[in-house]
């Protein structure tokens, strides 16, 4: 299998991502996955406190958005893609809290179903001059109700019929069990849908036929017991687990070195750019929405990726759970 190194993008493809961002308009993603609060707390940090050897941390001002499933929600709906939105909250007020900024999304169909007593996932990060302090979690992982499951797996393949495709986010937090989630991949495939998988928390097994999977090196390396930071290691261990796995293609996150790409023709390798920044907040959402956008509007999978990459190097540079514009991979491209 031959590998490549994906050279900066061409007027030619330019053209062709252009006349496909300008589809996503008239196109729609199902979104399948843990939902979360994502809380931040920025300050300013002066001094150490005398009561323990940690910084004191003047809170200047807090922003909630919505996490997980609900970040990659967040990241289409910028692209301009409609949204359906299939996941569970608890009744508490996080899950509420929630619900209302996901259904005040202009273009979402929210379907978040509640469950008595359960603790939706909420993670609260402190942030000062960029850099984070810390990050508290509350969260349940167990996994949801039988009955529970029964009602999102049918909500979730009506929904598959007006939507392009379908992205299960599985963050581990209870919503896609294993069984669940070889049931909703089986579903949008009989119903003519490509399936793509990010953040397989509950094990890359459990996705076995999938489209595309999204691992990181480290769970690849997990996954099929092969080293994978070289280019040649990660092409042998992606090929294992792409034929092992029966996955249509799966999409590598390399950390500060970028994507790789390896589908049955070849892999492809996207480097990022040279950055100052790195902040890894909610990239793996950025990369999936824009591979699931690049798709949705009719790009090959090897220049939906590229896309996917180019979002990526524009996110990782913004500090925070950045979402990324039409007018950024506009911008960005006329620059290449």
């Amino acid at each position: 299998m031959t590998t490549r190194v994906v050279p900066a993008l061409g007027a030619g493809k330019r053209a062709e991502i252009d006349r496909a961002l300008r589809c996503l308009k008239d196109t729609s993603v199902l979104v399948v996955g843990d939902a979360m609060l994502d809380r931040y707390v920025y300050g300013s940090v002066h001094r150490i406190s005398p009561e323990a050897p940690v910084p004191i941390l003047s809170v200047e001002r807090e922003v909630a958005l919505p996490g997980g499933a609900g970040n990659v929600v967040r990241n289409l709906t910028a692209l301009g893609i409609e949204v359906a939105l299939v996941s569970v909250v608890g009744d508490d007020q996080t899950g509420s809290d929630l619900t209302g900024l996901v259904g005040g999304q202009p273009g979402v169909e929210p379907w978040l179903l509640v469950e008595g007593g359960r603790i939706t996932p909420l993670k609260t990060r402190f942030v000062s001059h960029g850099q984070q302090l810390l990050r508290a979690d509350q969260e349940q992982t167990t996994p949801i109700a039988p009955r529970l499951a029964e009602q999102l797996l049918r909500i979730a393949r009506d929904a598959m019929v007006p939507t392009a495709l379908t992205v299960l986010s599985d963050y581990g937090k209870g919503v896609l069990s294993p069984e669940l989630a070889a049931r909703l991949i089986a579903a949008a495939h009989e119903a003519g849908r490509k399936v793509l998988v990010d953040s397989p928390a509950g094990g890359l097994a459990c996705h076995a036929g999938a489209d595309v999977i999204m691992p990181t090196v480290q769970e690849l390396t997990e996954a099929t017991g092969l080293p994978a930071e070289t280019d040649a290691e990660l092409t042998e261990a992606a090929a294992k687990l792409r034929n092992e796995g029966s996955f249509g293609a799966v999409l590598v996150l390399r950390g500060e070195a970028g994507l790789a790409l390896q589908d049955a023709e070849a892999t492809y390798l996207f480097p990022y750019p040279p950055a100052e920044l790195f902040d890894p907040s909610g990239l793996s959402d950025t990369v999936i929405s824009a591979l699931a956008a690049g798709l949705a509007g009719g790009l090959a999978l090897p220049l939906a990726a590229e896309v996917a990459a180019l979002a990526a190097s524009i996110a990782r540079s913004r500090v925070g759970p950045a979402v990324v514009l039409p007018t950024d991979l506009l911008a960005a491209l006329e620059g290449t």
